[in-house]
């Protein structure tokens, strides 16, 4: 049904105005182009300038400044670590600009694939380098640090290690609190399998680890040969362990037991059939 242009209802000039504004933004992908097309010039001028000079750097900080989303970006991925994520985006700057140094634009590789392997591979020697390899509560942590100078204050003071009661009484806090600080500073190195134990004595972890041993199939093998051998008759028996116990050939086997080498091949090919089809593994 069409309505009458006399009796359509005319939309008022102060609804109009009303709406708000539609707000055109462009999109991330038409941003990431721009980016590149930014980088490209600033490398073009990067090239052409002496290193070290003013206008070297100040075109090399624009650079950092251009690709910092880069760096954010790949510090994203390391966000369920629990670590500050000013901390993580810091140490990938790093990387940044050490890709930004390394940087040949004559290769014709784009600048966003040359350098993100070299930012997460900066964020990650971080983690494995300085980050606990367990989380430890931000509490303990920083009493964990007024434990260590205070150790260190007391063994200057005493000429000797200090006691978890002496250490307990210069911060005022109690003894399970400064024996958890020491085993959650623990928590900041991994301990080496290499690494010797140390007090006891004893080889490395490494060393202690239990490991397959590969004789170990071979004990199966043998009981299923084993079950199978007493199938045969006794001359194929016999001519089976002279030709892989032995190691003799057909024809040395058929001097042996005074037949033609043509029968024992038969004989070998025989003992194969039946062995297959009385193999309880491969049925």
């Amino acid at each position: 049904m069409t309505v009458p242009a006399s009796t359509a209802p005319e939309a008022s000039p102060q609804a109009e105005t009303q709406l708000p504004p539609i707000e055109e933004t462009p999109p991330a992908r038409s941003r990431g182009a721009d980016t590149r097309a930014l980088t490209q010039v600033l490398f073009a001028q990067l090239t052409a300038l002496e290193r070290g000079s003013r206008e070297h750097a100040r075109v090399r900080a624009a650079l950092i400044e251009a690709n910092l989303p880069l760096v954010r970006y790949a510090a994203a991925r390391f966000r369920s670590r629990n670590e500050p994520m000013e901390d993580v985006v810091q140490v990938g700057t790093i990387g940044l600009i050490n890709a930004i140094d390394r940087f040949d634009p004559e290769r014709g590789v784009q600048f966003p694939t040359f350098a993100m392997p070299t930012v997460v591979g900066e964020i990650k020697r971080y983690f494995r380098d300085n980050v606990r390899t367990v989380h430890v509560p931000r509490r303990l942590h920083e009493l964990w640090v007024q434990v260590t100078g205070a150790t260190e204050d007391l063994t200057t003071l005493h000429g000797r290690s200090p006691t978890t009661a002496e250490i307990a009484e210069r911060l005022r806090i109690t003894e399970e609190e400064v024996l958890s600080c020491i085993e959650a500073g623990r928590s900041y190195h991994a301990q080496s399998l290499e690494a010797a134990q140390e007090g006891d004595g004893l080889p490395g972890l490494l060393d202690r680890l239990g490991y397959e041993d590969p004789a170990l199939a071979g004990v199966e093998h043998r009981d299923l040969v084993r079950h199978l051998l007493v199938q045969l008759p006794e001359r194929e028996q016999r001519i089976l362990m002279l030709r892989y116990y032995s190691n003799l050939t057909q024809s040395q086997i058929s001097q042996e037991l005074g037949v033609s080498q043509m029968h024992v091949s038969r004989l070998l090919a025989r003992s194969f059939a039946r062995l297959r089809s009385a193999n309880r593994i491969e049925a």
